[in-house]
């Protein structure tokens, strides 16, 4: 971890996607890593915002709490990039990238990858003739779920949080409350309301909602982009490292500059309120009218 603020950032696919999903389970979760990644890496590297390498740790969940299919990405980003010249430049702000245009290049990126894995046969079940363009040309006409937020103050709960789903399966032992009679009930967390409810469903619905969530074999779940991968993650963050030191020394001369005296005069008081200070910011030239006066 960074002394820095870190943003945690979900990217969800629309759930009209699902039947895709069931059928291509290792290609859309692969398109939906290589998207984000595309879309942050885009939005890092932009010139008007960071203009750097963003570093990226991003774990894929696939269910909702009462099993149903809900694909999503959560992803936890140090605020800030890696330049070339090897400074660090941190995020201005508590956000770190607009929501609306990160949901806009996500959706775009998504669709296009999509049409592209048609083409190239990736998505061989999808047989019905005109289903792939409809859908993508429906799905360019709805907007797209994407949730970010700083961790102003909870950044290793967030970590805790992520690390839960990172090894575990779709639902616990303990919250499988009873199997009789070929039924199954279980406690799920509804979201609409907050409530803690109990489901129950038959014991093949339950199992093929389980197996919903069965990865591809060797599929990866948790994976490291930018100056996090694991090929330079070590080097890189020592430069990071460094280069925060470097800052946080020269503010700190800085302080201690001031604290010492160095600063003779430190400003007028102010007349209203005495407790702040004017100071002098510049200085404007007087003008001079033609013709005098």
């Amino acid at each position: 971890m960074l002394p820095v603020t870190y943003y945690h950032v979900v990217f969800t696919v629309p759930h009209t996607l699902n039947a895709w999903v069931a059928l291509h389970r290792r290609v859309i979760y692969r398109l939906l890593f290589q998207t984000v990644w595309a879309t942050l890496k885009a939005f890092g590297a932009d010139p008007k915002r960071l203009g750097g390498e963003l570093g990226m740790t991003a774990v894929l969940h696939t269910w909702s709490q009462n099993l149903s299919q809900h694909v999503h990405l959560h992803c936890l980003i140090p605020g800030g990039t890696l330049s070339q010249a090897g400074q660090w430049r941190s995020v201005k702000g508590n956000y770190l990238f607009p929501v609306r245009a990160l949901s806009r290049h996500f959706r775009g990126r998504m669709v296009s990858a999509l049409r592209t894995a048609q083409q190239q046969g990736e998505l061989s079940r999808v047989t019905r003739p005109g289903d792939v363009d409809r859908l993508l040309d429906a799905l360019m006409q709805t907007e797209w779920v994407v949730y970010s937020k700083a961790c102003l103050s909870h950044t290793d709960t967030v970590v805790a949080y992520l690390a839960r789903y990172s090894h575990r399966i779709a639902i616990t032992d303990r919250r499988i409350v009873g199997i009789e009679d070929g039924q199954v009930r279980f406690h799920y967390k509804d979201y609409r309301d907050g409530d803690h409810k109990v489901m129950q469903l038959t014991s093949e619905e339950f199992i093929r909602r389980f197996l919903l969530h069965v990865l591809p074999k060797g599929f990866m779940r948790i994976r490291h982009y930018g100056w996090l991968a694991n090929c330079c993650r070590q080097a890189k963050l020592e430069r990071i490292r460094t280069s925060l030191e470097h800052r946080d020394d020269t503010e700190v001369t800085t302080n201690t500059q001031e604290a010492s005296g160095c600063r003779i005069f430190d400003g007028y008081p102010c007349p209203k309120c005495q407790q702040g200070y004017l100071r002098v910011r510049c200085s404007i030239a007087p003008t001079h009218r033609a013709g005098g006066g």
